[in-house]
């Protein structure tokens, strides 16, 4: 599958998103989340980070992670909560805690972060994707979760 169907993403398989994701053009991701099926797609992808979450690679950390993703159709965006303690991953579409790290990107850049068809340090040494905090839990968000291989 080559075709990138935004209203039938809940149904795929993370596996299958990463390819989607990879063999979509970026014009056409950028449309997509400019568009209505925006909020969908993002509670679909955090809504699964608690499922992909390795506890075993977790060990003693415990986090608030405030992912924000800029680039919404009225220039706004969205902000979701992860919550990472005790073993556990949660998440929040209204985020009520201060973050040890806060992540701003563009809806491109998430979905290819997500997807593992992006190197998250590489955009950020490159002003693609800001951090602030905990550069170190940054560098090691994608140890805790079993993100798919593209």
């Amino acid at each position: 599958m080559t075709d990138f169907d935004p209203a039938n993403f809940t149904s795929v398989e993370p596996k299958e998103f990463a390819q989607l994701v990879k063999s979509t053009p970026d014009d056409k991701l950028a449309e997509v989340m400019s568009g209505d099926l925006r909020g969908t797609i993002l509670d679909a992808v955090f809504g699964r980070m608690p499922a992909l979450f390795r506890a075993d690679r977790a060990g003693s950390t415990n986090a608030v992670i405030h992912w924000t993703i800029t680039g919404a159709a009225d220039g706004g965006s969205d902000t979701y909560e992860i919550v990472i303690e005790n073993g556990t991953c949660q998440v929040s579409e209204t985020p009520s805690r201060d973050p040890k790290l806060s992540l701003t990107m563009g809806p491109v850049e998430f979905l290819k972060i997500v997807s593992g068809g992006a190197n998250p340090v590489m955009m950020f040494m490159t002003g693609k994707l800001k951090a602030k905090g905990d550069l170190g839990l940054a560098a090691n968000i994608a140890n805790l979760f079993d993100i798919p291989k593209s």
